[in-house]
């Protein structure tokens, strides 16, 4: 037998629906959005309301009567503030933006604030023009009309008007109605009666009575169905429910269900995320973190909020199992340490309280790891995952970061998960295996997965075009944490050099030299024959041969100064180059020379031995591509004209 569905639909007429919105019936959780439709969708909702038009269904969760409340939460847009102190029956899960709409344009008395479809704001009373609804030649949404707060239409820069509602009486004689009147009409319509038998005009009268069967009347008759889901659905599967139902908008993510949750019972998350009463929240605090005079953000500037409760929940589980193994439980018995979306949802208010300051100073430290390898933007950060599990594991072992035995540890651990690609899928498993893991590594324990997985494929070399890959761009700050310094000053590329020089990584054969040339793109737009270089530097190489160039740095110019062979021999040398190769324009025996050397480097931060391929990949044969499956030329690595 089948299990029973968790929710029921039944029709419920759009008056009964918007009067338990105004009176706080039906309220929103507080991971809802704003409502954000703008005039011309209101017309269309209200036009398609009018010819009894169906408008799609609503979804709610009913509230479980006496129960304490699971989700903050908080009345539609437009209610009385007041009502959100009551319990509500049901919380709108899907529906909002119609609801509000039809709320404020049909029931509330008061202007109502949206926006044109440029984004302006602006305040507007709805109206039905009854001689275009009535006409069956003309759109509906033509009939449907909005006016400015003074119930003027105005032209000629506000000079001419062109239509005055601005009274009742004015109302009746350009036979438009309010919208707000059309659950309570027999006043207005009483008024239009009397107006228009003053005037002798009985046909007026009996036109508003087929205005009324033909269009109001489809407003007080209109049912909608209502899918409500038990309030025993599980936190899970209300985040799931959204996210399918809401698929127009931005993605429902776990730290705004969160925040709902916490927010009833007192704690305003978003306040900590984003800062209130003047003082910056911690996703300010991440991004300034570390940057350098020039940068709007350091390092961190993309850590999500999402991105801290995995850390936290992180550290939840590692304390959590230490807990039960002081208790005496078998390995097999042993919660899990998870960092999945349901992890997030579990983890409570308290381990939250707990954890949130080290976990920030996890980030701050890992902050400091990169920056110190030559990591200093967020486009030249290997993999952004990775920060989660380096966070959680900086924060466990605290002020241990500082020993050095600690951090060429952590910079193995780091390197392995770059160059071993492990961070591309699939990561939150590899993100509780590092907190466990690592950290017992540290103590003395065995070697940790994520180093004895990370071994880099030595042909993958060959095919690391872009900043797609992971480990192209660990190369690019592997050789200048190795020591590479600017062939042109000479200086190392500390992070004031980096800035100062606009360092980025640049062809060493320019890309003009090697299709003249007649060499494939695939053979020379590699990393192998990439290296970091400053902006002036690049622009001397050009797009002539290196021996031409490597003559220009040599011999000085206008404003370099001249370069003794010996001393460009070294600044050569810093980035695993060989000077002869160069000079002599030998590029296939340079592309030999440099893979091996790069592999070699390669292995050396890594710990693992990598000899290089002897053979390269056959024609035809298939060959490995970027982490998103792209192969394409790096746009930053463009060759000056």
């Amino acid at each position: 037998m089948g299990k029973q569905a968790a929710f029921k639909t039944n029709p419920v007429s759009l008056e009964e629906l918007l009067r338990q919105c105004g009176n706080g019936k039906i309220q929103l959780p507080d991971f809802q959005r704003s409502w954000v439709w703008d005039e011309e969708r209101i017309k269309g909702l209200i036009a398609s309301i009018s010819q009894a038009f169906p408008v799609g269904a609503l979804m709610t969760l009913e509230v479980k009567l006496g129960a304490a409340d699971t989700f903050a939460r908080r009345p539609i847009q437009g209610a009385d503030a007041a009502v959100g102190d009551s319990a509500p029956d049901q919380l709108l899960l899907d529906g909002q933006q119609r609801m509000t709409s039809l709320y404020q344009t049909c029931l509330r008395h008061e202007v109502v604030h949206t926006v044109t479809p440029r984004l302006k704001l602006v305040k507007r009373w709805f109206y039905i023009d009854m001689r275009k609804s009535m006409d069956p030649s003309e759109d509906r949404e033509n009939a449907i009309v909005s006016v400015p707060e003074d119930r003027r239409i105005k032209s000629d820069f506000d000079r001419k008007v062109e239509l005055d509602i601005s009274t009742a009486e004015l109302e009746y004689e350009n036979l438009m109605f309010p919208l707000n009147q059309v659950f309570d009409s027999m006043n207005w319509m009483m008024g239009f009666w009397t107006y228009w038998t003053q005037k002798g005009d009985l046909e007026k009268t009996s036109f508003f009575k087929a205005f009324n069967e033909s269009v109001i009347q489809n407003f007080k008759s209109y049912q909608l169905p209502v899918i409500a889901l038990s309030p025993d659905t599980s936190h899970e599967a209300v985040c799931l429910v959204f996210e399918k139902v809401n698929t127009g908008g931005k993605p429902l993510d776990a730290f705004e269900l969160v925040t709902a949750m916490y927010a009833a019972r007192g704690h305003r998350l978003r306040d900590d995320w984003l800062g209130a009463d003047g003082q910056p929240g911690l996703q300010t605090r991440l991004q300034l973190f570390g940057r350098a005079a020039e940068q709007k953000f350091g390092v961190l500037e993309k850590v999500a909020a999402t991105d801290v409760l995995q850390a936290i929940a992180l550290l939840h589980g590692v304390e959590n199992r230490a807990a039960e193994i002081a208790a005496g439980r078998k390995e097999s018995e042993l919660s899990a340490v998870r960092a999945t979306r349901q992890s997030l949802l579990d983890l409570p208010l308290e381990a939250y309280l707990k954890h949130r300051a080290a976990v920030e100073e996890g980030f701050k430290t890992a902050a400091k790891f990169l920056r110190q390898n030559h990591i200093y933007r967020v486009i030249d950060l290997p993999y952004q995952g990775q920060l989660v599990p380096f966070a959680a594991i900086l924060a466990i072992i605290g002020p241990r970061f500082d020993h050095a035995a600690v951090k060429d540890q952590l910079a193995r651990w780091f390197w392995c998960g770059i160059f071993g690609e492990l961070y591309g899928s699939a990561i939150e498993s590899r993100f509780a295996k590092d907190v466990l893991e690592v950290p017992a590594w540290l103590d003395g324990g065995p070697e940790p997965s994520t180093i004895t997985d990370g071994r880099f494929r030595p042909e993958r070399l060959r095919t690391l075009r872009t900043r797609l890959s992971a480990a192209y761009k660990g190369i690019h700050a592997l050789l200048m944490a190795e020591g590479a310094r600017d062939l042109r000053s000479g200086q190392h590329f500390k992070d004031t050099v980096f800035f100062d020089e606009y360092v980025d990584i640049h062809h060493i054969f320019p890309q003009d030299w090697c299709k003249k040339q007649k060499i494939e793109p695939k053979v020379f737009d590699t990393v192998i024959n990439k290296s970091p270089l400053s902006y002036k530097t690049n622009r001397i190489l050009g797009g002539v041969a290196p021996s031409v160039y490597l003559e220009r740095l040599e011999a000085g110019g206008k404003d370099t100064p001249p370069i003794a062979r010996h001393g460009l021999d070294q600044y050569l040398a810093s980035h695993a180059m060989d000077p002869d190769l160069l000079r002599a324009d030998d590029f296939a025996g340079f592309m030999a020379d440099r893979e091996a050397r790069l592999l070699a480097m390669i292995s050396k931060a890594t710990g693992h031995a990598i000899t290089r391929a002897d053979v390269a990949p056959e024609e035809g044969e298939d060959v490995p591509q970027d982490d998103e499956g792209f192969d394409l030329p790096d746009p930053d690595a463009e060759e000056a004209a």
